[in-house]
C-alpha cells in the first residue's frame, strides 16, 4: 500500500476466522475477510480486510498450528500445482464490497533440508500454506500465474480498480 502512495494504518481485526471446512472452498476467504472487516470501526475512512488461504488436490490449506504441520503442508506442495485465493473486504460508513482473487502456484520439488532450510530462515505459522512467497519464496516457488501480490495476501492490481471505482482513491 505504500508503493500505491496511500495513506493507511494497520489495525489487527479481533475477529476470529472460519476454519477450512466451514463453509465450500471459494466462500470461505472472502466470508472471513468480511468477519474482518465487520469487527473494525472504519470510521469516516475505509477498512481493507483480507484473508487467504490455499487448496492443492482439493484440501484447503489455512494457517498451520505447529511446525509439524507447517512441514506437512510443504511437503504436500512439493512439486505440485495450487491455488491460492485473497478474499478482500472495503467497507466504509457507506457500505461493503468484497471479492477474490486468484493466483496458480508452482512449486519446485521439495526435500526435508530444503524445508528445514526454509523454517530456519521463515516463521511458516501465521502463512497460509505455511509459506510466504514475499519471505525467501524463491526456495519454494518454481512460477505463478496471475497476481504476484495477491499471493502475499493482498492482491494490489484489484484492489486498487475497486478504490478508485468507488471514489476511495483518485487516479
Amino acid at each position: 500500500m505504500e508503493r500505491e502512495g496511500l495513506d493507511f494504518e494497520v489495525r489487527p481485526s479481533p475477529a476470529d476466522e472460519l476454519p477450512p471446512g466451514a463453509l465450500p472452498w471459494d466462500q470461505l476467504c472472502q466470508a472471513n475477510a468480511e468477519r474482518k472487516a465487520d469487527a473494525v470501526d472504519p470510521g469516516s475512512g475505509w477498512v481493507i480486510a483480507a484473508d487467504t488461504l490455499v487448496q492443492v488436490g482439493g484440501r484447503v490449506l489455512g494457517k498451520p498450528r505447529d511446525r509439524d504441520e507447517a512441514r506437512a503442508m510443504l511437503e504436500s506442495l512439493s512439486g505440485r500445482d495450487h491455488e491460492v485465493r485473497t478474499g478482500v473486504c472495503l467497507r466504509s460508513a457507506q457500505g461493503m464490497e468484497t471479492f477474490v482473487v486468484a493466483t496458480r502456484v508452482r512449486f519446485h520439488e521439495l526435500d526435508a533440508s530444503v524445508i528445514s532450510t526454509y523454517f530456519g530462515k521463515v516463521d511458516p505459522l501465521d502463512k497460509a500454506g505455511a509459506y510466504g512467497i514475499q519471505e525467501h519464496g524463491e526456495m519454494l516457488v518454481e512460477r505463478i500465474e496471475g497476481d504476484f501480490d495477491n499471493v502475499m495476501g493482498l492482491p494490489m492490481t484489484e484492489l486498487m480498480k475497486r478504490l478508485k471505482a468507488c471514489g476511495a482513491v483518485r487516479s
